[in-house]
């Protein structure tokens, strides 16, 4: 295993291991004014939702790495304490990428990268129509992280309008997930996309109490088949199946030859998320 201390390395490397390792994360494409009422859009990935009641978003447009310099995004924040959070999916990741340019202090990046600006309700800033979601907010708070190049400054926002693109809601007028398609930045060059394969659902055990994984009896814990996900949903079902249950399954289903053949298909079973039916197998 390499282990590092982030104080042996500089600013450049030390961002490349951290941004690489804590990833995927989501991108704030922040739109703001300066005094004069000049726009600018660029986007952060050191981003997330904090709080909901009341709600609060952070994001953090840290001094540049290299000549140490504070991004138009903070200076404008100092003068106007007012910032529209565009969330950015999958439609708009070239152009959003584009905005990162570094662009002179005045250039106005709606008109560079080409996204259409439109008017906020409550806040001088303008809204991202290509956006899916766009977030007005004013700040709260901005906490200076240090003052040398890479360190951060939260920009702390409160949400005082929500605007959703109908195209992005089900039935229940609910963002749907898979419709939303959006976009996180990984380290270096590299983006993933929430989407297709790569969404698959968990369920949250809030209701519910598993019996744990240290309940699960020994010959199941420690098999060569079955992996650490495996035995996560093993360990989340709040009892097991009783004796007729799986003498009645038993009538039903395949018989094995061995142990690790048991295991294999209790896998697939778990792999399909017929839990219940995966401990019938086992026990």
């Amino acid at each position: 295993m390499l282990t590092l201390n982030p104080k042996d390395l500089s600013v450049q490397i030390l961002q490349k291991y951290l941004q690489n390792a804590i990833a995927p994360r989501p991108i704030c494409f922040a739109s703001t004014v300066n005094k004069d009422g000049q726009p600018n859009l660029a986007p952060f990935s050191f981003f997330n939702l904090f709080s909901s009641n009341p709600p609060i978003a952070i994001f953090s447009p840290a001094y540049s790495g290299r000549t140490g310099a504070a991004k138009d995004t903070l200076l404008n924040l100092q003068e106007v304490p007012e910032v529209v959070i565009n969330i950015v999916n999958y439609n708009m990741v070239q152009q959003t990428s584009l905005a990162s340019s570094p662009f002179p202090r005045g250039v106005n990046e709606f008109v560079k990268s080409g996204l259409t600006p439109i008017p906020s309700e409550l806040i001088k800033p303008a809204r991202v129509k290509e956006s899916p979601v766009q977030l007005e907010c004013k700040v709260n708070e901005i906490k200076e992280l240090g003052k040398l190049g890479g360190a951060g400054n939260l920009v702390i926002c409160e949400v005082l309008r929500i605007h959703i693109d109908s195209s992005v809601l089900n039935e229940e007028n609910h963002i749907d997930t898979r419709k939303i398609d959006l976009v996180a930045r990984m380290g270096d060059n590299w983006y993933c996309r929430a989407h297709g394969d790569a969404l698959f659902e968990v369920k949250k055990p809030i209701t519910t109490i598993g019996i744990g994984i240290d309940q699960i009896p020994d010959e199941i814990k420690n098999s060569n088949v079955l992996t650490g996900n495996n035995l996560g949903l093993l360990g989340s079902v709040e009892q097991l199946p009783n004796d007729e249950e799986i003498a009645e399954f038993k009538k039903n289903t395949k018989t094995f030859s061995n142990k690790e053949e048991r295991h294999q298909y209790a896998k697939t079973l778990l792999e399909a998320n017929k839990v219940k039916e995966a401990w019938m197998t086992l026990l």
